[in-house]
């Protein structure tokens, strides 16, 4: 299966890191991570979702967890340095980030952006992430995604 590049594995090929992208059927209905993690039979504990927060200062932050967990914007203000944070609306992060809800991507954003992972990001080998289009994952090691989105791992998710 020959998948068209997508600017985020371009942008991992300009940084020279290892990565393998994987496709699956989207469903309009189910734009869940949890719905990627299943069509591609995998652990939905090892595909990241991106979400894209603003903080008290405005600032644009962009946090990677489970599939199936739910943030925890305390603890995401936490480690930003911020007071408290929001996730922002769907309608701006085309806008923001150059991608759409259900392929949004954690590299190449329009601009890069503070990126914050969920540290259980170390308990894979291999994870997933949004490639940038919807239905297509790239599937690259922890530390490749850490270091191509020179992301802070801290404890992200809700308990």
């Amino acid at each position: 299966m020959n998948l068209k590049k997508t600017n985020a594995a371009r942008f991992l090929d300009t940084l020279k890191l290892p990565y393998t992208m994987s496709s699956y059927e989207v469903d309009e209905e189910d734009l869940s991570a949890t719905h990627a993690a299943a069509s591609l039979g995998v652990d939905a504990s090892c595909v990241f979702k991106t979400l894209v927060a603003r903080d008290d200062a405005k600032r644009i932050l962009v946090a990677c967890i489970p599939a199936a967990e739910e943030i925890d914007l305390k603890a995401l203000a936490k480690v930003a340095n911020a007071k408290r944070c929001e996730l922002v609306a769907v309608k701006e992060l085309l806008g923001l980030t150059g991608y759409i809800r259900g392929g949004c991507s954690p590299l190449a954003m329009k601009k890069h952006f503070p990126t914050f992972i969920d540290e259980s990001i170390h308990q894979h080998e291999k994870i997933y992430v949004s490639a940038g289009l919807r239905g297509v994952q790239l599937c690259l090691s922890p530390s490749v995604l850490i270091e191509a989105s020179k992301a802070v791992c801290e404890p992200l998710v809700k308990l």
